[in-house]
This record gives C-alpha cells, sequence and structure tokens, in this order.
C-alpha cells in the first residue's frame, strides 16, 4: 500500500527528462513511447495489441483472475510510474485522483473481507494495454482496466477522440470502518456523482418528482456493463427545462461532474457538444429510494452521451446501499465506432 501511494503521488509531478508535447493526444503518445521503452520485450507482448484487436472493446468493472494487457504488479518501480504517468496524461486531476483511490480501495476491501475473502483485493493488480502504435498519425488506443476501474481511450492522428466507456466505481462509497493505510474512515471517493444527485431530488416539487422517478425500486445494476455499444431508448424522467433555476444549476454540475474526468481539452470537447445539443433536452430519471442507505439509481440522458449510477449493493462490511458503480457513455459510439 505504501509503495502504491508513493507511486501514485509521483506521477502527479511533472517527468524530468520528457519534453511535454502540446495537446492530451500528444501527451498520451510520448507518455505511452516512454511506458513502452522500460518494458523488456516480453512484457511488451503482453502489453501491446493489434488496434483491431477484440479485446479492445472487450470491457468491464467485475474482479477477474487476470485481463488484457500488463498487470502493475509485474512491473519494477520505474515502468509503474511510466504506467501510471500514462493513465494521468489522459486524465484531469480530479479523474486521476478518482482513479488512484479507487485502486487503493482495494486495500481497504482486504482489510474488510478478511482472510475468508474470494478475490486477492491487491492494488497492483489493475492492467495496461496499448492498442496499435502510438503516435501522431493512424489510430491506437488505451485501456487502463481492473476492479471497479475501466479506462477507455481511443486516438487518430494524434489526437484523443474517445475516452469511453469511462467507468468508476466505490465499495465502500464511504468507509465507516477504522482502517489503515491513506484511506480512512469517512472516505468519500465518488461523493460528487451521489450527493449532488440527491441534492437534485430533494430540490424538486412534488410534481417535479413524479416526473424524474420511473420506478419505485432500484435497478440492480448499470445496464449494457462490458457491452461495446448501449442501446438507444426513450430518455425517462424530467427534462432540465422544467427544472427550477436551482435545480437546473444541480443538474449541470452532476453531469459536468462527469464530463471533467478526462484531460481539460477533451473535456472541454464534450463540454461543447452537450452545449451544441442543448442543454435543456438533458433528461434526468431517478428510480428506487430517495434518501441514502436504501437502494438509489438514477441516469441522465443527452442527445450524445449516457450516464448511469447505482448503488443498491451492501459493502464490505454489511452496510446497506454503500457501493457505488458509474458511467459515462458515448452515444456518438464508444471507442470511436459508430453506433
Amino acid at each position: 500500500m505504501r509503495i502504491l501511494t508513493a507511486t501514485l503521488a509521483l506521477t502527479c509531478l511533472v517527468a524530468i527528462g520528457l519534453k511535454v508535447a502540446d495537446g492530451p493526444g500528444a501527451h498520451a503518445a510520448l507518455f505511452a513511447n516512454s511506458f513502452l521503452d522500460q518494458l523488456d520485450e516480453k512484457q511488451k507482448a503482453v502489453a501491446m495489441m493489434p488496434f483491431d484487436s477484440e479485446k479492445r472493446v472487450d470491457w468491464h468493472f467485475i474482479p477477474k483472475k487476470t485481463r488484457k494487457g500488463l498487470v502493475l504488479r509485474e512491473m519494477n518501480p520505474a515502468q509503474r510510474v511510466a504506467a501510471l504517468r500514462l493513465l494521468r496524461s489522459a486524465l484531469s486531476e480530479a479523474g486521476y485522483s478518482k482513479a488512484s483511490r479507487i485502486m487503493l480501495l482495494e486495500g481497504v476491501l482486504r482489510q474488510l473481507e478478511g482472510d475468508g475473502r474470494t478475490w486477492e483485493r491487491d492494488p497492483h493488480k489493475y492492467f495496461v494495454t496499448i492498442f496499435g502504435t502510438p503516435g501522431d498519425e493512424g489510430r491506437w488506443g488505451l485501456s487502463f482496466e481492473g476492479h471497479h476501474l475501466s479506462m477507455n481511450f481511443s486516438f487518430r492522428d494524434g489526437e484523443l477522440v474517445d475516452s469511453t466507456p469511462q467507468f468508476f466505481a466505490a465499495n465502500p462509497a464511504i468507509v465507516k470502518a477504522d482502517v489503515s493505510g491513506p484511506l480512512g474512515k469517512g472516505t468519500r471517493v465518488l461523493r460528487d456523482e451521489e450527493q449532488l444527485a440527491f441534492e437534485l431530488i430533494d430540490a424538486m416539487t412534488d410534481d417535479q418528482r413524479k416526473q424524474a422517478i420511473f420506478a419505485d425500486e432500484a435497478l440492480e445494476e448499470i445496464r449494457f456493463a462490458g457491452t461495446p455499444q448501449v442501446e438507444t431508448e426513450d430518455p425517462v424522467g424530467i427534462a432540465l427545462s422544467d427544472l427550477s433555476e436551482d435545480g437546473q444549476a444541480l443538474l449541470k454540475k452532476l453531469v459536468n461532474t462527469y464530463i471533467d474526468a478526462v484531460a481539460t481539452p477533451v473535456a472541454e470537447s464534450r463540454r461543447q457538444i452537450v452545449d451544441n445539443d442543448g442543454w435543456d433536452s438533458i433528461q434526468f430519471g431517478w428510480a428506487g429510494a430517495t434518501k441514502p442507505g436504501i437502494g438509489h439509481y438514477y441516469r441522465v440522458r443527452g442527445k450524445s452521451f449516457l450516464i448511469e449510477f447505482v448503488n443498491t449493493q451492501a459493502d464490505a462490511a454489511g452496510n446497506p446501499a454503500n457501493h457505488i458503480h458509474c458511467v459515462w457513455r458515448d452515444l456518438t459510439g464508444d471507442f470511436d465506432l459508430e453506433p
């Protein structure tokens, strides 16, 4: 845990000896090649796959014995720093903070589940895969994935053109026990994703709630988990334009929480697309309880994006509805593919 914490912190520092290029696509290519340069041939054979490999769109967040790519625990410290620096190049400070703390939550799970646990709960069990050849021509991709975290990036002619599926999760959603390590009691990795939604539903009038709530019971899981594309359907819930001024501000802040997980230029591109589509057309739908500790779910649908959030599972200590899954999907095509 101490080693990973130090490694995660190091990636927030400016890289020594690397000339940083302009734009997240150029940054990622630079750091991808720096990472690859530190691997031996055997490691490269595991970390690299053809761009058109079917595994590029094979994503999931459940615990698995193994995954595609090269796992952090089979890297030396310098290689791990390079791998995490590569991830950091595609994310914002907020997004990288969430990703790094989700990894560290594996150490919390290890303590809460004890010796009888089913899974290893290893903060170093996260896998890096590079698809194709990083550079300023052609197409290449990047996957960083493990339990409760799946980051997927697609590059074309030097530009970062797609950054979905973007999946974050947290178990526990709120650390309620005294545990050792950097994530102590009270840690809430995905606080804004949940708290802003509760504030929004609380700010609604009775009539607005009737429009927003489409089911009494929360969905058990996000839909389309592990699928390369989502299925489009009619949106549910209440339109942003039907909310009060305060409600509209809360919904915009909630959407921006997901938008701003990625590097600033990519986030601004996402925001520009939403601006062009029109914020008023965004729909917010809720299912389940409207207070914490009981299963709840929400969905935000724009013309070009889908957000899903679910908190129905108990955490590792048995506290009900304290285990979050949430995702941002691109309705124009995840993985830079046509839907």
